[in-house]
């Protein structure tokens, strides 16, 4: 007897998804050699600009035959290490120093880097947690779209660079996607640790709705790193990017070079009580420095109700013990804001 499906499988409805035309333009040529520095173009129509179009800014550098990286900055506007680090790869590059391609998207929701916000001012939606897009959604949704349809099959590395943002102090940390695939597994822990990072993490934030899920879906070599924090730049992160960068694109046979692998434990998040929550509103007050290991039942900090100052503060406490891999930057927080996160186990050496 026939089974019946109700509902279409997740793999149905993203190829179905990836089928579907998008609508963004651009003069750029992916498959001719040189330097070419330009803007993808998604038409937009606002009550101010009937016609307009929302520009992102790509490069794309060839030489010849040889491995394609997407290299990826700007999915959160806050965070602006990987914009620079990646602005720079493109001025100072001659395509004569590669062999293959790069395509290089420094400021990738655009909108949301020209505010210095997380979230894209058009739509407030969260390019990280919108994968694979909707090419007949709002402008954060064709943008990943766009990425997920015509990028992603181009490429064979993908590196996606983050940071904390406004939001989060985080430690410098490679993310490592997961793959059910042993040996794409295993090829992806090896570019991730060609970073050369300081830490490294199984597992990203966002589940599947993330470019790095986006593209291991796709069967690429991809991870995600996380660099500097509190909304600001930071020296140390930017020259961990830059030095990462070299080290991965080395690793990927697109530059000659050497990588300075991470060789240390791969760390994960083990479930939601590595995370500390806001119980109520206030000023936080950490006790713990990241990187500090901390044990389930020792204070995190607290919070004090400024309004209220015969009010003793609220204690909080880490349900699990670990590494202090996150904790919140602005003093201000509301129920239900993350507060800390700790690393849990180790599972690979």
């Amino acid at each position: 007897m026939p089974v019946l499906r109700i509902w279409p499988r997740v793999s149905d409805t993203i190829d179905a998804i990836l089928g579907a035309p998008s609508p963004m333009r651009t003069d750029l040529d992916f498959d001719r050699d040189g330097k070419q520095i330009g803007e993808l173009q998604l038409p937009h129509s606002p009550h101010e600009d009937a016609w307009g179009v929302i520009p992102l800014p790509v490069a794309v550098l060839r030489n010849g035959a040889g491995p394609t990286a997407l290299l990826v900055g700007g999915v959160h506007g806050d965070e602006y290490e990987g914009p620079i680090a990646l602005s720079e790869l493109v001025r100072r590059l001659d395509p004569k120093q590669i062999r293959g391609r790069l395509i290089v998207l420094p400021a990738l929701n655009a909108p949301a880097v020209r505010v210095g916000r997380r979230t894209s001012p058009i739509d407030n939606l969260n390019l990280a947690r919108a994968f694979p897009g909707d090419p007949h959604g709002t402008p954060t949704r064709q943008i990943a779209h766009y990425v997920a349809r015509e990028l992603l099959p181009r490429a064979d590395f993908v590196l996606d660079l983050h940071a904390g943002g406004s939001s989060m102090e985080i430690m410098t940390v490679a993310l490592l996607g997961h793959h059910g695939d042993p040996d794409i597994a295993a090829r992806n822990e090896a570019a991730m640790r060609s970073f050369g990072a300081p830490l490294a993490l199984a597992g990203t934030p966002g589940g599947g709705r993330t470019l790095i899920a986006a593209a291991a879906r796709q069967d690429k070599i991809c991870f995600a790193v996380e660099l500097g924090c509190a909304g600001r730049v930071s020296p140390t992160a930017l020259a961990t990017a830059r030095s990462g960068l070299a080290g991965f694109l080395a690793h990927a046979g697109i530059m000659s070079g050497e990588a300075t692998p991470y060789t240390g434990p791969l760390w994960r998040i083990a479930g939601h009580d590595a995370f500390v929550y806001a119980p109520a509103a206030g000023v936080f007050e950490p006790i713990r420095a990241l990187g500090e290991d901390v044990a389930a039942g020792e204070p995190a900090g607290c919070i004090h109700d400024l309004s209220q100052p015969a009010r003793a503060p609220t204690q909080i406490s880490f349900r699990r013990g670990g590494l202090m891999l996150a904790r919140r930057a602005p003093g201000i927080v509301a129920r239900g804001n993350c507060l800390a996160v700790v690393t849990a186990q180790v599972i690979s050496v």
